[in-house]
């Protein structure tokens, strides 16, 4: 079981939506000052802590030299989320931490890079968490989805969002080495529920693809395809 310590502020920022931290072997505690942060640390032993910059209490200069003096404290992944701005950015990488995520950060991003730092491996359902947008929708939501499989020309998504046939959707995501990735696409298949699941499953078409995306697709592919052969094969 992982444990994740996240500043209030960007806890707020993720819990909008269904996410990278809902997972079940994770627990994740929320702390509203440096201070408060600390003795949550001292405590619990957290395997990774999503800050901000500026947080009342101590200052994060002081938050991050307490930890990482400490032989007790120091195994610890550090995110610092800060304004984008040249001091800010300075003051953050003299705190030490893994990453340095500019303001206004993406849900996404902060998504990812905390997988990546606690090494966690993307379950089969959640291969690649996406921001989309539906033209059936408000134009001003975008929900979060998960997919099944993908490749160049296409993917199976599950939300608990419901999306009419033919809807079309614009898609936001990081692959697992953190390339970025934006496509646009139309649903051209419902799969019928499971008697009992909230979550709905839709065939998507890519119909907007950069060749350079297209190619990264497809490295990511050939790179998953290739992790799950059998040794020798």
């Amino acid at each position: 079981m992982k444990k994740v310590l996240i500043a209030k502020d960007i806890h707020a920022l993720l819990e909008k939506d269904k996410s990278f931290f809902d997972r079940t072997d994770l627990t994740v505690f929320v702390a509203a000052t440096n201070d408060e942060a600390l003795e949550m640390h001292r405590t619990k032993r957290v395997d990774l802590i999503i800050m901000q910059l500026d947080m009342p209490g101590m200052t994060s200069e002081q938050f991050c030299s307490l930890i990482r003096e400490d032989t007790s404290l120091r195994a610890v992944s550090m995110i610092m989320v800060c304004d984008n701005t040249p001091a800010a950015v300075e003051r953050s990488e003299r705190c030490r931490a893994n990453a340095v995520l500019l303001q206004p950060v993406h849900p996404l991003v902060v998504m990812v890079k905390a997988q990546q730092l606690l090494e966690i491996a993307a379950r089969e359902t959640i291969r690649v968490l996406l921001s989309v947008r539906a033209d059936s929708l408000s134009r001003d939501e975008s929900f979060y989805c998960r997919t099944r499989n993908i490749s160049a020309t296409g993917m199976l998504i599950e939300t608990d969002t419901p999306l009419a046939p033919g809807a079309r959707l614009s898609c936001f995501f990081y692959l697992p080495n953190a390339k970025k990735v934006q496509v646009s696409g139309k649903i051209i298949r419902t799969i019928e529920q499971t008697p009992g699941d909230e979550d709905h499953q839709y065939g998507v078409m890519f119909t907007d693809i950069s060749p350079e995306v297209r190619k990264l697709l497809n490295d990511y592919v050939e790179f998953s395809s290739r992790k799950s052969r059998p040794q020798g094969s």
